[in-house]
């Protein structure tokens, strides 16, 4: 009898879905190619801004400002906007907060309504980069000026030798958030200009930060073990990157723990195995090389520990990491560019088969995108990874001309979880904020941008976007002389609202750029719209097939609805059935359509 009830209930089923393909089916077209029309050629419209510090013109398209806060009183100078004392830098996030990094210190903002930032704890520490990063209730600091202390005074710390002064990573208690505590500084022999935090599947009770230190060496006397010598002393703290073992029990005992040797020709032992000198007299615009891209020290490492593994930006090279023992990583492959004056970061793809690395051309204060500079100068350039080796494939630049006034170069962003895609929302200073896709890494093209005017018409002062970052639904925009930018993604015909919806279901407990988290998306209606409309901008579909897998899809959200997921599944598998899986796109699309179904079942 039971058997019977059940049977009687997959017939059932069966009539539902019959019926609802055979009401799709009624109302199909002559089946043809679907194609969007081509967009209309225009300028661009971030060419030709007006300029002001907090009223310059602003244009936009696919991101749109929903939320700022000027930087607070105390974190910048009336009559110097540009004054990099109290630039805005980097940012983390933790929970509902964010941290905004400054030369000065640090501010917290609860982003709890990204549209509305509250401003919750100002913290003056003075030292400069100010690089942010925060797992767990630790919050770290970069600090590479020799103005900086232990105490974080504002008085400074004069002399070549000063017992107070700090050069290295602060660590913070922020468990309460209004009251952040120091709870460790640990000095650095060049301080730190960056930083990192790198976990190791097999060690759950200690963080390690690796440090990019880039400034010149500090005196002995100040810092035992410090020597400022050639390569051909193995002492010197040229050369080298330091790794910090952080105890999460007891984070007042971090220490050194490691000084690798990263950049070592394998064949000789040189300890300066990479690239020593410019690839040419000058850059290839003919200017001096500025930076010069000569490798010595790290800008930049972003630890991808889902694979153990770190791209490291690196001066005159991009290298790339085994971090399978954090404490003693070692170096897989490198690559140079003779178009690269500085590699500064560097950002994976979700698949951890692509890398994007940036170049920083005059260092961040100068002008770099004007209408004589070329795409490859200045820019980012994109590898494959392939059998562990990194592959060139393309350059990308931001490609609105910007003025003589506005330092403009490819700098901090991260990646935008929308499935399918490799999509990275990324600052350019005062070029804005630019999203693009690299998909195909051969070919990356724009997809999004947000632009103000310059600081002044008549003078550069630095300014501009330092980092953008995505994080739980929206874009941060750390705007070095304006203070904190909120962005939302808005749709265009390179990006669907579906896929911004898909992207938002993707949450963090916390995200730190340069400890790049892998995203896996969970099966979701979000997910399948998200393909769908991918799959009809390949343009492959013929137009009969995508109104029934539409009229399905939508079928089976109501059923779901309905708590019928039997049926929602059947449906589903219907609609995967009806799709050309030999075509890419299609595929990737019919593949959601299935796991949403197995999901539902």
């Amino acid at each position: 009898m039971q058997e019977s009830r059940r049977a009687r209930r997959r017939a059932g089923l069966r009539g539902l879905v019959m019926i609802a393909v055979g009401v799709v089916l009624a109302g199909l077209l002559p089946t043809a190619t679907a194609s969007a029309e081509p967009a209309p050629t225009q300028a661009d419209p971030r060419v030709g801004l007006g300029a002001g510090w907090h009223d310059a013109q602003q244009a936009a398209n696919g991101l749109k400002l929903v939320g700022h806060q000027d930087r607070p009183e105390g974190f910048y100078q009336p009559d110097n906007p540009g004054n990099l004392a109290f630039a805005n830098s980097d940012l983390a996030f933790s929970g509902k907060y964010a941290f905004v990094g400054s030369f000065h210190g640090f501010n917290i903002y609860d982003v709890s309504t990204p549209s509305q930032p509250v401003l919750k704890t100002s913290v003056v520490c003075p030292g400069g980069q100010g690089d942010m990063s925060v797992y767990g209730n630790l919050l770290f600091m970069s600090v590479e000026e020799t103005r900086g202390r232990l105490d974080c005074g504002t008085q400074g710390a004069p002399g070549t030798v000063n017992p107070e002064r700090f050069r290295g990573v602060r660590i913070f208690d922020v468990s309460d958030i209004e009251q952040p505590v120091q709870v460790a500084a640990v000095q650095t022999c060049r301080g730190s200009h960056t930083h990192s935090v790198v976990t190791g599947k097999n060690d759950t009770e200690n963080v390690y930060v690796y440090v990019s230190g880039t400034a010149g060496v500090r005196n002995g006397q100040e810092l035992a073990g410090c020597v400022n010598a050639p390569a051909t002393d193995p002492n010197t703290a040229l050369w080298r990157i330091e790794v910090i073992k952080v105890p999460l029990a007891a984070p007042q005992n971090a220490a050194i723990v490691s000084q690798p040797r990263v950049f070592t020709d394998p064949e000789t032992g040189a300890i300066n195995g990479l690239q020593n000198t410019p690839p040419a007299p000058t850059h290839p615009s003919g200017g001096n090389w500025s930076p010069q891209p000569v490798t010595s020290a790290c800008h930049d490492l972003t630890a991808f520990p889902a694979l153990d593994l770190v791209a490291g930006a690196c001066s005159g090279n991009g290298i790339l990491l085994d971090t399978s023992d954090p404490a003693n990583p070692v170096r897989l492959d490198e690559v140079s560019d003779p178009n690269f004056a500085y590699w500064h970061s560097a950002t994976l793809s979700n698949d951890g088969k692509k890398v994007v690395f940036t170049d920083e051309w005059g260092g961040g204060t100068g002008a770099r995108c004007r209408d004589t500079d070329e795409p490859s100068w200045g820019a980012n350039a994109i590898f494959d990874i392939v059998d562990g080796k990194m592959e060139f494939r393309s350059y990308y630049k931001m490609p609105a001309v910007q003025t003589t006034t506005e330092n403009c170069v490819a700098h901090n962003g991260s990646l935008v979880p929308v499935p399918g895609r490799d999509i990275m929302v990324q600052g350019w200073y005062q070029g804005g904020v630019s999203a693009f896709d690299f998909t195909d890494s051969a070919n990356p093209k724009e997809i999004a941008f947000f632009d103000r005017g310059p600081i002044s018409a008549t003078q550069l002062f630095t300014g501009g976007i330092w980092s953008a970052y995505y994080y739980n639904g929206h874009v941060y925009g750390s705007e070095i002389a304006r203070g904190l930018d909120v962005f939302e993604l808005t749709p265009t015909k390179d990006l669907a609202k579906a896929e911004i919806e898909a992207a938002a279901t993707v949450t963090y407990d916390r995200f730190n750029a340069q400890h790049q988290p892998q995203v896996t998306h969970e099966p979701s209606f979000e997910v399948v719209r998200a393909y769908q409309a991918q799959a009809e901008r390949a343009g492959t579909m013929k137009k009969g097939i995508a109104v029934a897998v539409d009229k399905l899809i939508d079928s089976a959200e109501r059923m779901a609805d309905r708590r019928l997921e039997k049926v929602a599944a059947i449906e589903l598998r219907t609609a995967a059935k009806l799709l050309r899986t030999s075509d890419p796109a299609q595929a990737a699309f019919a593949k959601a359509l299935n796991d949403l179904a197995r999901a539902l079942h």
